[in-house]
């Protein structure tokens, strides 16, 4: 019994596509060819088709199955590799079905890193887009201590900082710089990575620096940046100060 290249990859379950990409990548023989010239398989064939199924049903990646296929201590380490890997895979989407659910129940969005849940009330859209940033720009300790600074901060700092216009006047950008600071000389003593933060990056220290400045410049308006500086000018001297 022969049968065409539709006719085994239906038997097989799976497509004409995924059978020539099986041939590309040398998972399967190639088979004779009959009088009119089209390929010809053969129940080994099939047969092989369905072993390569079997094995990327149980999470087998293509360039793993010929170690698997091997049938020695080589195929054993394989799937302890494999076993470790769906491990931490079930880990990871078991974690994403928490965080769906919270979002769900509506005590979370989508734009919230995780760990930043019981937030969601207190940080601006702006806030929210910056710990999407930070997240992955900055390590896990960052993180964790951002999350505290935020949970500690006085709302009524962070919301009149929020509010403020674009076009401040001079007096408003002083008091708020100065309320401001008082904050953020606290954030700077009790978390001394803030001063040298690429102590805590992800990836290239220049690329972290570039898109945390630019992301900062990009979210705040000329006000908010003005009190910020001066903020962060009033804090350092009052740390100094001692």
């Amino acid at each position: 019994m022969a049968w065409s290249t539709r006719e085994v990859a239906d038997l097989a379950g799976t497509t004409v596509n995924t059978v020539r990409h099986y041939h590309q990548v040398g998972l399967l023989e190639q088979p004779s060819r009959s009088s009119n010239g089209y390929k010809s398989y053969e129940v080994s064939h099939l047969v092989q088709l369905l072993r390569i199924r079997r094995l990327r049903e149980l999470g087998v990646p293509l360039d793993q199955i010929d170690r698997v296929s091997a049938g020695d201590d080589r195929a054993l380490a394989a799937l302890e590799d494999i076993d470790a890997e769906l491990a931490v895979t079930i880990e990871r989407l078991q974690q994403a079905r928490v965080e769906i659910r919270t979002i769900i129940d509506g005590a979370t969005t989508t734009d919230l890193p995780r760990g930043f849940e019981n937030l969601t009330a207190r940080l601006t859209e702006t806030e929210r887009s910056l710990m999407l940033i930070y997240s992955q720009v900055y390590d896990d300790e960052a993180m964790r201590d951002i999350r505290v600074m935020l949970e500690s901060d006085p709302a009524d700092v962070r919301a009149d900082f929020d509010a403020l216009p674009p076009d401040a006047d001079e007096q408003t950008r002083i008091r708020m710089a100065e309320r401001y600071a008082v904050g953020l000389a606290h954030d700077l003593t009790t978390y001394p990575w803030l001063q040298d933060p690429l102590a805590h990056h992800r990836g290239r220290p220049q690329m972290t620096w570039e898109a945390v400045a630019e992301s900062v410049a990009a979210l705040y308006n000329p006000a908010q940046l003005d009190v910020i500086a001066r903020a962060h000018v009033i804090a350092l001297a009052t740390i100094a100060a001692g």
